[in-house]
């Protein structure tokens, strides 16, 4: 289960947002209209869920250097990113007001695992612009997360992301954002890439 904190400026939209993100997977930890005033212990949470960019200066501030949670912030504007990229997060991303409910379903479960989610255009620019784009380090023995691991050992089975999704009782958005996470971590090309140098690794049994 992941938890989540709520962090928007008016009742409507946080009632909105706990709408949205009610399911099997995630569960509302809390909400607040600032993060200067909790009411909820933030070791607690998993992700922090900013529906204003505003936030995040009060975010910078409350989060401690050895954090293990991630940060999703809706916002059009993705100037946010190096704000982002500096905090001491697990994993966080950046999505548009009018995402889906599903999108959003399944960003928060992304940045939980360790994922950076970025709209198309906002990818593209930084990974145009000169210098890595920051991400959560990982000892290069295990370059997989537990739930990746698990994910492409039945890719290799031959089930598609829908039959994932149904496995592993997911949606199907989420089991994308790690087959994608499998792919550029692992440099691979296609399936039957990551299949064979997930095994090479050692990382899945054939």
């Amino acid at each position: 289960m992941i938890r989540v904190l709520i962090a928007a400026p008016t009742p409507a939209l946080r009632a909105g947002l706990r709408a949205l993100i009610a399911t099997d997977e995630l569960q509302v930890a809390g909400e607040t209209a600032t993060l200067a005033l909790l009411n909820v212990d933030i070791a607690s949470v998993d992700v922090l869920l900013l529906a204003d960019a505003a936030l995040l200066t009060d975010a910078a501030r409350i989060l401690p250097s050895d954090a293990h949670l991630a940060l999703l912030l809706l916002a059009e504007d993705g100037g946010a990113a190096t704000q982002l990229r500096a905090l001491p997060l697990r994993g966080w991303g950046i999505l548009p007001l009018d995402s889906s409910p599903a999108e959003l379903q399944a960003a928060l479960t992304a940045v939980a695992h360790g994922l950076v989610v970025l709209p198309p255009p906002l990818a593209e620019q930084l990974l145009s612009q000169r210098g890595p784009v920051a991400v959560p380090t990982r000892d290069p023995a295990d370059p997989l997360t537990a739930r990746e691991r698990e994910v492409l050992q039945l890719v290799s089975q031959g089930l598609s992301n829908k039959l994932i999704a149904r496995e592993l009782q997911v949606s199907e958005h989420t089991v994308k954002f790690h087959v994608s996470s499998i792919f550029a971590k692992l440099g691979a090309a296609s399936r039957t890439d990551a299949i064979s140098r997930g095994a090479r690794q050692g990382l899945i049994t054939l």
